[in-house]
């Protein structure tokens, strides 16, 4: 495939793929039975939300049960699919940032800690851009939260019948009319604890309600 075809059919995804997409999530999720596990207080200040890369599909439903009044930004990838989720992202009124805290990383931690310190909430993927899925934290997460003192919440969406892309991430896309359960973690603070031992209760709430 030629560059200048292979440019234009990502500039043509760019526009086709997030209004679709975006519907597509819609319509999925008012087919089905859904359940939502909230915890008892939510801190008022920003807070960093993470969930496994994999499972973004119904991630901004959950996040909109814990902010009546969005305000977040989403750290994603600047390869071609964060793009694509970037935009979709938008049609959920959800900002992004772009760039990865795995990889120099500290140009997107700064932006993240001043958005923090600046009354907007942060969501990430510890296990992204690239994995290996559900077992990296990344070290990211753990200064965005110690540096601006926020509080994490872990996000998980479980689907009884769901369908998983062949990638390394398993993105899985839960199935039109099934059971969903979504999950939301208390607070966590990770004030004093050090780095390995704030990511391992990270990976341990991340993986309570594991499916896969």
């Amino acid at each position: 495939m030629s560059f200048l075809r292979k440019q234009l059919l990502r500039s043509l995804s760019l526009i086709l793929f997030p209004p679709i997409g975006a519907l597509l999530i819609r319509l999925f999720y008012y087919s089905s039975r859904r359940k939502f596990h909230l915890p008892e207080t939510i801190p008022t200040e920003p807070i960093i939300v993470a969930c496994w890369h994999g499972d973004l599909f119904y991630l901004p439903y959950l996040y909109l049960k814990l902010r009546k009044h969005p305000n977040a930004k989403v750290i994603i990838s600047e390869h071609f699919d964060g793009q694509i989720i970037a935009k979709i992202t938008a049609f959920f009124k959800i900002g992004t940032l772009h760039g990865s805290t795995t990889r120099g990383g500290a140009k997107v931690l700064i932006a993240a800690i001043k958005t923090l310190r600046g009354g907007t909430d942060i969501g990430i993927t510890p296990d992204g851009p690239k994995g290996p899925r559900h077992e990296i934290v990344a070290d990211g997460i753990v200064a965005m939260a110690q540096k601006a003192d926020a509080k994490v919440i872990t996000l998980s969406c479980v689907p009884r019948s769901y369908w998983q892309v062949k990638s390394w991430d398993r993105f899985t896309i839960p199935k039109p009319f099934t059971q969903l359960d979504f999950y939301a973690s208390e607070p966590l603070d990770l004030t004093g604890l050090e780095p390995e031992a704030a990511k391992s209760l990270i990976k341990k709430k991340l993986l309570e309600h594991d499916y896969s």
